[in-house]
């Protein structure tokens, strides 16, 4: 065999046995007990997906109306925030009458039902009633237990068997909600919600009167039930996760 084909069998020799050893280690590493450890230690999913009030895994959909006033927000997933209304901030004007300022109101929720109304006075003020949850009424599992839906201005739930959740609990952690677009991008954004979105709603809470004694005024707590028990909000802005 002359010196050049030798010197090349060696170097192949060498490549060979440089390959088999590289796999040997990484197989070792992928094995050890270290590895196996910090391999259980990881999620099974990302915390920013697996929470449902994490960072959104989709950009968010803000649409907000420049001339009316915004409340102090709730935190990400925080129970609705009601506020003093301050100074300066009374009643807002509308195409079919007026309402009256009772209390900044934000609410980061989701959406157990959507239901629009037309063809009646309320619908002129109110187009769309949105059914909230928020806390334990956000939990999937609960939710899948209970029957919801709207019909006339109402918010209804039932199951089957025992509760999912304490009924005293389901009533503070989720209301239904009298929607007053203050724009129409605001209401072009409440018609696109739809059931199990996340939304967060910042606004008022407010009487509404029409000019002939006709008034719906809101609620002003969330753990009531019952006919007077939905708030009436005049939205400034709509977010959408």
């Amino acid at each position: 065999m002359t010196p050049w084909r030798v010197a090349l069998w060696s170097l192949g020799a060498c490549v060979v046995a440089l390959a088999v050893w590289i796999g040997i280690v990484q197989w070792q590493n992928l094995h050890s007990p270290r590895a196996q450890l910090a391999k259980a230690a990881l999620p099974a999913k990302p915390w920013f997906q697996a929470s449902p009030y994490a960072p959104p895994v989709r950009p968010q959909r803000v649409t907000a109306n420049p001339a009316c006033p915004e409340p102090q927000v709730t935190g990400d997933g925080e129970a609705p925030l009601q506020t003093a209304v301050p100074d300066g901030i009374a009643k807002f004007n509308v195409t079919h009458g007026r309402l009256d300022a009772l209390a900044g109101f934000s609410v980061d929720a989701r959406v157990l039902s959507r239901r629009d109304y037309s063809g009646d006075r309320p619908a002129l003020f109110s187009p769309i009633d949105l059914a909230l949850g928020w806390g334990p009424m956000t939990d999937g599992t609960t939710l899948a237990q209970l029957n919801v839906r709207q019909s006339n201005r109402w918010y209804r739930y039932g199951w089957v068997g025992n509760p999912p959740l304490d009924p005293g609990a389901i009533i503070r952690n989720s209301a239904n909600m009298h929607m007053i677009p203050s724009n129409a991008a605001i209401e072009n954004a409440l018609r696109a919600v739809q059931r199990d979105d996340r939304v967060r709603i910042d606004g008022w809470l407010v009487e509404a009167h029409d000019g002939g004694g006709w008034n719906w005024r809101s609620s002003m707590t969330r753990d009531d039930s019952g006919a007077g028990a939905c708030e009436v909000v005049y939205v400034c802005r709509i977010t959408r996760y």
